[in-house]
């Protein structure tokens, strides 16, 4: 794990030059160019300690050493002057290896700012090298600042996958090992901190705590390979060997810097990193890698790329591409862990369909289905691990499925640490089909439904050869085998909506798949209209009817119609209509809300960006059927639960805790009452893990391990979108600076009582608007609120503190009550 120390001084470094250097990117480029500038006269002291030379400052190049700096008689800008001098002539710099020669290449210094300067210098110069080992822990942490998604579609893969990809290969130390797409060399590093651990004598397979079985630990403060394991097993030719054969390719000459950095600092020496373009250029097509392991580029720029003509796959797509580069650059005994887009798992083109029966034929063991938050905050887009072995593949027929829902973080855009973690069990799945096919023994699937083994018979059988699992599951197996199971096209037929423009006003409303919310019922916000003619009055809705989003975000959620007015339903819905007394429409609907719907649907559903759910798919649904009576009970259930929950759902939506103000209570201005104070500056970068509550204009912002508000208090928004929001702190919590907060109390007064009538003033009525809303502390001070008797404040704090009360029960009621409605429903299919 990354030491909280180095975090906060690469955090430090960072905060000092935003200022000057708001470029994430530029911001990356100082520092490290700083690091490795300290990092050589390091090294010139040591060997000047143990009896040797300088090595890297020497000569004419003397006077730049790192140390010379930090001379006392020197003035601000005289080391300005100094520093900006070095580091552009350090690349000139014979004494110095070329790999540090092309990092000081093109350097320079943004700003002219010595006190701005002296700052940073004086951060960096913390930095202790006893151990390059921690320095390229504090590089993979500053790089983890870009993983924004670059130009060329890239995505910083997060730590703890690529370690989970390199312990699903297990790469070893005579295998050559290839990333065609590297970036900054993540999994070449993780490749040789794995070969290095497996050949220690300190390693112990039980003991071993890898990156992706934490569950406690920040994403950002995973290292790579993260226990020191020091390779004592290798001979000097081993290693020497092994640095040879890691080698990775990369389009963007920045990249390529950083990677040979990166690698460096992990105690590569001779790193082999290219500036190559892998998709059009053919110099190195005649190479062969044991291993690959990659991410690479999922967006095609403008036009497509127009790739050399060796590929076996015709296409302008980069991820067919890349794709079809690597597995046909693995040699005969060669495997892959490859990140793909879900284009490469179901897209319907040619060079799509021609890709997967190339893998399913020839390379493909497994493929491993990712949540779709892994790249979150950059991008939510969904993924999968494709594995392949040309040596397993040659050895069984089948393919091996494997879902991921949680990889031991939430998947909202902080990525917080949660306990739910897939990761290891996954692992332990893989490993085990592994050893059943080089045995022959039958691999146990047991009653696991993430797992699933699919015969590539069946893959290849339409010809789509798709490789989403879920398409290949037996329903069957969750079903109470007691209760017929139909097809949905056995029961109904299908009809597609009207097409026309929707209007603000006409004869009927106009139901979208926009107007389907997340729980299956129709939305009464943003209604919109259309006129009756002779032909859309044959898509009127009838009470009782059910439509289903076909496309888009929205498909497969399901809409059962309830009001009597009149309703056109759109295009881009799918009217369900049920033959005669074989299913009671309010069942269908229920049916429609549980998970198996939603796994099924999963599996069905076409296309790549837009993904689209229509008619054929939907006919393809299978249902417990139950004989109507049955049914009947089912659904007055279900319907007595939602009764339960859409009170309690009433309840909480629409209660606004208020006071009311007697016209006898004295009016006093808010200066007499509170006086007020700004925050401290903390943000997520510097906040470090602890007991305490951070709080800022929104709230809760996360936990630190520092406070210095010591009781609780009021924090008001004191700028951007919740300028003017009102919170009650914990005791022991810090406050950021983008909050007010009430620092002393002049005036007797309840602090829940003084929160509620903040909070009835709508303190954002007031704010300054600029570039972004604003209120200050004289504007919050000189208001005025009504303020009664102690006692009163007292016996209306008592009141609302019920009220509130009540609200929470009225939350749990919800949850306990849907729940109950989940159960029911899997209860038909035999769960």
């Amino acid at each position: 794990m990354l030491d909280n120390t180095t975090k906060r001084r690469i955090d430090t470094a960072r905060d000092i030059l935003v200022g000057k250097v708001p470029d994430p990117k530029s911001q990356v480029e100082q520092i490290t160019i700083a690091l490795i500038y300290k990092f050589m006269d390091d090294m010139d002291q040591e060997a000047v300690e143990l009896g040797g030379e300088r090595t890297f400052f020497q000569g004419e190049y003397e006077k730049y050493a790192w140390s010379n700096i930090f001379n006392p008689q020197m003035g601000g800008y005289e080391i300005l002057e100094l520093y900006s001098e070095s580091i552009m002539k350090m690349n000139t710099n014979p004494s110095i290896p070329q790999l540090f020669r092309d990092i000081f290449k093109n350097a320079y210094l943004p700003y002219r700012d010595p006190e701005t300067l002296k700052s940073f210098l004086k951060t960096i110069n913390e930095f202790n090298y006893d151990h390059s080992e921690k320095l390229g822990d504090a590089f993979e942490y500053l790089l983890s600042v870009l993983g924004s998604q670059g130009d060329a579609g890239q995505f910083r893969t997060p730590r703890h996958i690529i370690d989970f990809m390199v312990e699903i290969i297990d790469p070893q130390k005579q295998e050559t090992i290839l990333d065609p797409a590297c970036g900054t060399a993540g999994f070449l590093i993780s490749s040789y901190k794995h070969i290095l651990k497996r050949n220690s004598s300190n390693y112990d397979p039980k003991d071993d705590h890898r990156t992706f079985d934490s569950s406690d630990v920040k994403l950002s403060e995973l290292t790579l390979n993260n226990k020191r394991y020091k390779g004592d097993k290798l001979t000097p030719d081993q290693r020497s060997l092994l640095s040879q054969n890691i080698k990775g390719y990369d389009i963007s000459p920045d990249m390529v810097r950083l990677s040979l950095v990166n690698m460096y600092l992990h105690g590569l020496h001779d790193p082999h990193i290219a500036e190559y373009d892998t998709l059009t250029s053919e110099d190195k097509w005649n190479e062969f890698s044991d291993v690959i392991l990659a991410n690479p580029p999922f967006m095609s720029p403008k036009g497509g790329i127009r790739p050399h003509k060796r590929f076996s796959i015709q296409s302008s797509r980069s991820e067919v591409l890349f794709v079809n580069y690597m597995a046909e650059h693995l040699t005969p005994t060669g495997k892959a862990a490859i990140i793909v887009p879900e284009g490469i798992i179901f897209q319907s083109g040619t060079a799509y369909k021609s890709l997967r029966k190339m893998l399913v034929e020839d390379y493909l063991v497994g493929v491993i289905s990712l949540p779709a938050g892994v790249f979150q905050p950059y991008s939510g887009v969904k993924t999968s691990i494709l594995w392949l072995d040309r040596s397993l593949a040659k050895k069984t027929d089948r393919v091996l499925f494997v879902k991921i829902e949680n990889d031991g973080f939430d998947l909202g855009a902080q990525r917080r640490p949660i306990k739910l973690n897939d990761l290891p069990e996954a692992a332990e799945v893989i490993d085990a089909y592994k050893t059943s096919v080089l045995s022959g023994d039958e691999f146990e699937e047991e009653a696991n439904s993430k797992v699933i083994v699919v015969e590539k018979e069946k893959l290849a059988e339409n010809g789509e050869y798709n490789l989403s699992g879920e398409r290949y599951k037996d329903v069957n197996q969750f079903i109470n085998s007691q209760v017929e199971i139909v097809r949905l096209d056995e029961i109904a037929s299908i009809e597609y909506g009207y097409t026309d423009k929707a209007k603000d006003k006409g004869d009927a409303r106009f139901v979208r798949i926009t107007d389907i919310n997340e729980r299956g019922q129709l939305k009464e916000n943003e209604i919109k209209y259309i006129n009756l003619t002779d032909e859309s009055v044959k898509y009127l809705l009838n009470q009782g009817d059910i439509v289903v989003a076909r496309t888009g975000a929205t498909y497969g959620k399901t809409l059962l119609y309830e009001k009597k007015d009149p309703a056109v339903f759109a295009s881009f819905l799918i009217r369900i209509n049920f033959f005669k007394n074989k299913i009671i429409p309010k069942y269908y609907w229920c049916f429609a809300q549980s998970d198996i719907y939603w796994d099924q649907a999963k599996s069905l559903v076409t296309g790549g960006g837009q993904p689209q759910f229509n008619g054929n798919a939907l006919k393809q649904i299978k249902i417990p059927l139950p004989p109507l009576s049955i049914q009947e009970e089912i659904v007055a259930e279900i319907e007595g639960y939602q009764k339960i929950i859409d009170g309690a759902r009433q309840v909480v939506e629409n209660y606004k805790p208020r006071i009311d103000i007697d016209p006898e209570w004295e009016m006093v201005e808010l200066s007499k009452i509170i006086k007020l104070s700004s925050g401290r500056g903390l943000t997520s970068r510097n906040m470090i893990d602890g007991p305490y509550l951070v709080y800022g204009g929104n709230g809760v912002n996360g936990m630190h391990n520092d406070y210095f508000v010591e009781k609780p208090t009021i924090v008001i928004g004191r700028v951007g979108a919740y300028c003017g929001a009102v919170h009650i702190t914990e005791p022991k919590s810090w406050i950021t600076d983008n909050g007010l907060y009430v620092t002393n109390f002049l005036h007797e007064i309840e602090l829940k009582f003084l929160g509620q009538m903040l909070t009835q003033l709508a303190l954002n009525r007031f704010a300054k608007v600029g570039g972004q809303p604003s209120i200050s502390q004289k504007t919050v001070t000189e208001l005025s609120i009504a303020v009664p008797q102690i006692e009163t404040q007292k016996k209306i704090v008592s009141n609302l503190d019920k009220e509130r009360q009540i609200i929470e029960a009225n939350k749990q009621l919800i949850e306990i009550f849907e729940q109950k409605i989940k159960d029911r429903i899997a209860k038909v299919w035999g769960e």
